[in-house]
């Protein structure tokens, strides 16, 4: 009788000891200039499930103030001390590239919610949840184009957002036949572009873009309508969000920019894919933070544990979370994602491909009485 006992002792704790607790690592920018996309991106974390194919989850949230350096020390934070699986993170591209660094020298599976770009050799753990550049930059081209743009100034960040932004939108111009008359760039923290933007109104081109993120993208904006700028103005996904559009006010109004389907998905027709999950996400958010709170940059956190939730199954069937065979095993199993649904389109993941979104993950807006507007889903 001893002797069963004991059995079925042991047989308890073996089935305990297989089991360990899923520990996702979150860094965001909360603070600092970017903490307009951070705060909602902190703020989702609490819609997030409790658990994963049956295992616990743990969601440790760092703040990194929109620095890259604070990024890595988080990062190496997560992983000694917090011993993640995963991290989610940073909210924008600088941090996101200094996160993968530690990501890659690590062999801890990333998903960023910047779209950051790396090299083929640095590119191996590092996923994202955003659009890559130049599926955004193809829709403002498209309708450069339909409206007969011959030339476009550009202002843009003088850091990895905006110089990959400008990588991929000159090609496309130049195919177009539309000229690139100005290139001028900013800082994030910059309280004043009214030097670029004297260069920009003096060349008379016939738009503007824009190459920001969060609160920062509107000051060019406005300054260029106090300068009296009358031409198309443009927009990066990296401006939509809300306090954008209060920061900016009626200086945005015609403004035109590319975004997720989440930004507007009752807009959206029945059929797109990503308007039902869209639809719950913007209504748990909004039930927990009030009407209108919502924000796309909230939205890309979500998609990265989608990502992440679509992978642990099989991971699971590998190895342990805790150890680097369950880390190797969730990398492995994100690289084969294939038509996973979410807020921002639909991934479809490749060993060269680690952005997974395609033409479903865009749409254009205009500014209209301070909001967004669908004009089309190209």
């Amino acid at each position: 009788m001893k002797l069963k006992s004991l059995a079925v002792a042991l047989s308890v704790l073996g089935c305990t000891a297989a089991h360990a607790d899923i520990n996702i690592g979150i860094s965001v920018s909360a603070t600092g200039p970017a903490a307009s996309l951070g705060i909602s991106q902190k703020n989702t974390v609490a819609l997030l499930p409790p658990s994963i194919g049956g295992e616990k989850v743990n969601y440790i949230v760092l703040d990194d103030a929109s620095d890259p350096t604070q990024a890595s020390k988080n990062a190496r934070k997560l992983i000694s001390e917090e011993k993640v699986d995963v991290i989610i993170g940073s909210s924008t591209v600088p941090a996101s590239a200094a996160i993968a660094e530690v990501a890659n020298e690590t062999k801890t599976p990333q998903v960023s919610n910047g779209p950051v770009d790396l090299t083929k050799e640095k590119n191996a753990w590092v996923f994202r949840s955003p659009q890559h550049n130049l599926i955004m930059a193809g829709a403002l081209v498209g309708h450069m184009k339909e409206t007969k743009v011959k030339s476009v100034a550009f202002i843009g960040y003088s850091d990895a957002f905006g110089e990959g932004w400008l990588k991929e939108i000159k090609p496309l111009l130049e195919a177009a036949g539309i000229q690139m008359s100005v290139v001028e760039r900013y800082n994030r923290t910059d309280t004043s572009v009214s030097g670029q933007v004297l260069k920009i109104v003096a060349a008379k081109p016939d738009a503007v873009l824009i190459v920001g993120s969060g609160t920062p993208a509107a000051l060019p904006h406005i300054t260029l309508a106090e300068r009296g700028y009358k031409g198309q103005i443009y927009q990066t996904h990296g401006a939509a969000n809300k306090e954008f559009l209060k920061v900016g006010g009626k200086a945005l109004e015609g403004g035109i920019l590319p975004v997720g389907p989440v930004v507007v998905a009752a807009q959206l027709p029945d059929n797109h894919p990503s308007k039902k999950i869209g639809l719950n996400y913007v209504k748990r958010y909004e039930d927990k933070y009030g009407a209108g709170s919502v924000s796309s940059f909230g939205a890309h956190l979500a998609d990265a544990f989608t990502l992440v939730e679509w992978a642990v199954p099989a991971a699971l069937k590998k190895a342990k979370p805790g150890t680097p065979e369950f880390r190797q095993a969730l990398r492995d199993a994100m690289e084969t994602a294939r038509d996973v649904v979410a807020t921002h389109g639909v991934y479809t993941m490749n060993p060269t491909d680690h952005f997974g979104l395609d033409a479903r993950a865009r749409v254009l807006v205009r500014v209209e009485n301070g909001a967004f507007k669908l004009l089309s889903g190209k």
